[in-house]
């Protein structure tokens, strides 16, 4: 098959969804695909160029241009309308490539459906968050607590609050514009997880839709030397990891609350980006890191005793929970989002309440306490992460590929035929 992957991001850039898409695409290629990917243009990146057997498109499009809009100018979203001058690099993209399936990723799907009718490509959109239905993307209701469902009375204002009124007003009436657009004209929907289904209205529309989630490599157990600065940031082995964005909605005041009323605790190790909400302010025994390699993070895993994930939002899938199974780690998570997905309660890890810094004390000094308890969960979770590996899910996105592809009825025969012939729809 030739599939054209459109992703707004790609690395240098890098992120769960960068990476999945990333891995995805290797993996795609490893089974003899044509694969291309088309992603929005990167300051100091190439406009083309090859990413071992993957051929990387990067795209310019208009809002990108205009960087009072984007709070990071390091991640300058794909906008859920469709952005005129990225509609057209994609149209040239699909000119170029004559994909067979275009399988987008978020937002950047709104500049392909003006394309998709006369492209005679098939449109698989992956949900990687709640972005079909939430402008903000999470879920979250004025950031507080868990949404019940898009309206108009709820859905401004909320916008309005987290981007301004005119940002605000014009994401969400564009994002619903663009969702109608989507339940007729994609293919086939895949959410990473059956919260991010049933959150955006999949389970109750008439969109076809699969739930798959993401996946780590099937080598991600397999790590390369350690660095030696590595050695010298690192607390001994036996902390505690948190790998994540430092802020509020992940959790992170509630976990440095648990952590403080823990008894004799071992070193808390938090990993990841900051955020304007971060704490300024952490208790003793916490080391601070900002954004690492993702090499050096699968090391500070192999080192830990057990990885927290208290997100007070719906996580949509959280891969590191999977990269934690992978390293054979336990991880305690909240039971909300796509969580309860990934981890099996008190048999791969554990899930406390979102929000509750007691009961998030209270699993955490379980499993300092309780080795055997601690033991009998990584072993566990490694031998289930095996169902989370690329060998299993990028099997899945290929039926789901074929699946579109098959024609429907009254399609022309010869067409038909075409497909049968091609051994690598077999």
């Amino acid at each position: 098959m030739r599939i054209l992957l459109l992703s707004q991001f790609y690395p240098p850039v890098i992120g769960g969804e960068e990476r999945h898409v990333r891995n995805l695409g290797t993996a795609l290629a490893q089974r003899g695909h044509h694969v291309s990917v088309g992603t929005l243009m990167h300051p100091g990146s190439p406009a083309t160029e090859l990413d071992g057997a993957v051929r990387v498109h990067r795209l310019r499009g208009t809002l990108q241009r205009l960087s009072g809009l984007h709070t990071d100018p390091e991640r300058r979203h794909a906008p859920p309308f469709p952005d005129p001058e990225l509609v057209l690099a994609l149209k040239r993209l699909v000119a170029q490539e004559r994909p067979d399936i275009v399988h987008a990723h978020n937002w950047i799907y709104a500049s392909f459906l003006p394309v998709k009718v006369l492209s005679g490509a098939r449109l698989v959109v992956t949900l990687h968050d709640y972005g079909l239905v939430c402008a903000k993307k999470n879920f979250m209701h004025l950031g507080t607590h868990l949404c019940s469902g898009p309206a108009p009375g709820k859905c401004l204002p909320c916008a309005t609050g987290h981007y301004g009124a005119v940002k605000g007003a014009a994401t969400t009436l564009s994002n619903w514009a663009s969702s109608f657009a989507a339940q007729r004209l994609v293919d086939r929907f895949i959410a990473v997880s059956h919260a991010v289904a049933r959150h955006t209205g999949l389970t109750r529309g008439r969109a076809r839709y699969e739930v798959i989630p993401n996946f780590v490599p099937d080598d991600i157990g397999v790590l390369g030397p350690e660095d030696p600065w590595l050695r010298e940031e690192l607390p001994v082995d036996g902390f505690i990891l948190f790998v994540g964005d430092m802020m509020r909605l992940k959790g992170i005041g509630v976990l440095l609350q648990a952590y403080a009323s823990l008894e004799r605790p071992p070193q808390l190790v938090l990993i990841g980006r900051r955020a304007p909400d971060t704490p300024t302010e952490f208790p003793p025994n916490v080391h601070v890191f900002s954004t690492w390699p993702h090499s050096a993070i699968m090391h500070a895993w192999r080192r830990s005793l057990f990885g927290v994930l208290p997100s007070l939002g719906p996580e949509a899938c959280a891969t590191v929970i999977m990269e934690a199974m992978a390293s054979g780690k336990a991880v305690i998570a909240t039971d909300v989002g796509g969580m309860p997905d990934i981890v099996d309660h008190s048999e791969t890890g554990l899930l406390v309440p979102p929000g509750d810094a007691h009961a998030l004390a209270q699993a955490m000094q379980t499993l300092l306490e309780d080795r055997a308890l601690l033991a009998r969960l990584e072993a566990t979770g490694l031998a289930r992460v095996g169902r989370l590996k690329a060998g299993v899910i990028v099997t899945r996105i290929e039926q789901v590929y074929r699946d579109v592809l098959r024609p429907a009825a009254g399609t022309s025969a010869v067409r038909a035929r075409q497909l049968s012939k091609d051994p690598s729809c077999r």
